[in-house]
Parts: C-alpha cells; structure tokens; sequence
C-alpha cells in the first residue's frame, strides 16, 4: 500500500492519542520508519502490522480499529488530500456510489503503482444499493464497513452497512449492503 495510509494511521492515532501512543504502536508493530512518504509504495505487511500494533496497545478488536480507520480515511485524509476528486464522485450518496466504480481509475492516474480494489454496484434502489468489493488483499471487510459508514456520513446521510457476502465464506469478494 502506498505511504498514504500508513500516515492516515499514524495521523489518526496521533489525533485521537497522541504522539506518545503513537511511538508506543510504532515499537510494538516492530516498523522502524520514520516516517512514511505519502506517493511511496510499502509492503502491504506495514500496514497490517500497524493496524495489529494499534488493536493490540488501545485493547481494541482489528475490525474495529480498521472500521474506524475507513470512516477516518473518508472524513479526514479524503478531504483533505482528495477533495475535489472526492466531491466528482457525486452530488449524493446514491449517485457516488453507482459512480463508485470508475472512482479508482482516477486514483491510479496519481498513484500509477497502486493495486486497487475493484467496486460494482448492484440492487440500486432509491434507499439502498448493494456494493461488491473485489481486492487481491484478504482481511479488510471492515475498512471498506468504515469507508461505507464514512461515505454516509460526509454526504450526511446516515447509513447502514450489513455484510452480506463475504471471503471467509468461500466466496470470491464480499458484498455489502448499504441502506439509507
């Protein structure tokens, strides 16, 4: 993964925790970077092992540190470091979502390197609509939970997101279905 969200991590753990808790993670991760170069790619065994540094030192569970960290990559780094590509996506939250597969292909015109998921989009109705979610990267059902989640928010529409289909599973991606 690209040193983006490595520094989102890092960024949201400061904010929330500041910066001693954040060399506390840093240490128990076992990562010795000192600090991440946003358009670099790193292992993606960098990011998993921050997220299991974060779980581990806050006593929180991995779904919900990576749920949290989805709805904060939305609301904070996406705005931030993506704010018009982000408000191109849709003048609601139904219509970013039936635009959320083509969402990628502009992200890779500045990332060229980047490995991303692929979205479709199915059962668009006016209140709901169901999103597959296909990554060559197991283990972040509930990221994308808490990019859903956080999507809702900054279109200010409250949401709910049930996992429907899922890898763990036996199926080949996972499928979500966000209600309104």
């Amino acid at each position: 993964m690209y040193g983006i969200v490595n520094k989102a991590i890092e960024d949201l753990v400061i904010s929330k925790f500041g910066d001693e808790k954040w060399e506390a993670i840093k240490e128990r991760s076992g990562i010795d970077i000192d600090f991440f170069i946003s358009n670099e790619p790193y292992n993606d065994d960098v990011t998993f092992k921050l997220v299991a540094a974060v779980s581990d030192e806050l006593g929180l569970p991995v779904s919900a540190v990576l749920q949290t960290f989805g709805e904060w990559w939305i609301l904070k780094t996406g705005k931030e470091k993506y704010g018009g590509l982000m408000e191109a996506g849709g003048r609601s939250l139904r219509e970013f979502f039936v635009n959320l597969p083509i969402f990628h292909s502009r992200v890779m015109l500045i990332y060229p390197k980047l490995t991303p998921p692929e979205f479709k989009v199915s059962h668009a109705e006016d209140h709901s609509i169901q999103i597959h979610y296909f990554s060559k990267r197991g283990g972040l059902q509930e990221f994308v939970r808490g990019l859903l989640i956080g999507l809702g928010k900054m279109y200010d529409t409250p949401v709910t997101v049930d996992l429907i289909q899922n890898r763990d599973d036996g199926s080949d991606h996972e499928v979500f279905k966000v209600s309104w």
